[in-house]
């Protein structure tokens, strides 16, 4: 028989740094009143299926949307590490235009290197394979967690670099014979209103 590792990939609900457009990596910010909503309406729309396992981010931002989702579908839940966001070091809390004056280069001090980023997901998504062979997970984690797995599975298509993920967008990856295809991605029909 052939297994089939299907897993839902959501990004984290809204925070007020979001709204903002400061920078938010490893800081650990909590959900804001539209993120908790955002969180609601993707519980809602996920409802309609059945899911096995949910798995988060240690962060706070995405525990808080993996909890609202789970009181839809009612599933185990784990933490893993491997899903935290990626550090940005130095330009943590910066808006975008003190990022710019600052860093001109791009080139954040102390930030996680994409590399290491790219290398600890997809170690993740290796384990979840592992763990979970033939069943449902929803993988609550962030923007460039996300990115940089739809980045590595589309061979640069998509992903870092080239997709906005809107908060709490859906994507779809399965795994299958010991190959990830990308289903779909940044979907948002589920979200009655969401910011650019």
């Amino acid at each position: 028989m052939i297994k089939i590792t299907t897993i839902c990939l959501v990004r984290h609900g809204e925070t007020k740094w979001n709204a903002l457009g400061k920078l938010q990596g490893s800081t650990d910010i909590p959900l804001n009143k539209r993120g908790v909503l955002q969180a609601e309406e993707c519980g809602r729309f996920l409802k309609t299926e059945k899911w096995d396992v949910m798995i988060t981010s240690p962060l706070l931002r995405a525990k808080q949307t993996a909890h609202i989702i789970n009181e839809y579908i009612h599933v185990p839940m784990i933490e893993m590490p491997a899903f935290k966001e990626r550090s940005y070091g130095d330009a943590e809390g910066l808006m975008p235009k003190e990022r710019q004056a600052l860093f001109p280069d791009g080139i954040y001090p102390n930030q996680e290197d994409r590399i290491s980023l790219t290398k600890r997901v997809i170690d993740g998504l290796t384990e979840i394979n592992r763990r979970f062979p033939n069943e449902k997970v929803l993988l609550v984690a962030h923007g460039a967690v996300i990115n940089a797995i739809l980045y590595e599975l589309s061979k640069g298509e998509i992903g870092s670099g080239k997709t906005k993920l809107i908060n709490a967008c859906i994507s779809n990856i399965e795994c299958k014979q010991q190959l990830w295809e990308i289903l779909s991605f940044n979907q948002v029909n589920h979200l009655s209103t969401y910011g650019e």
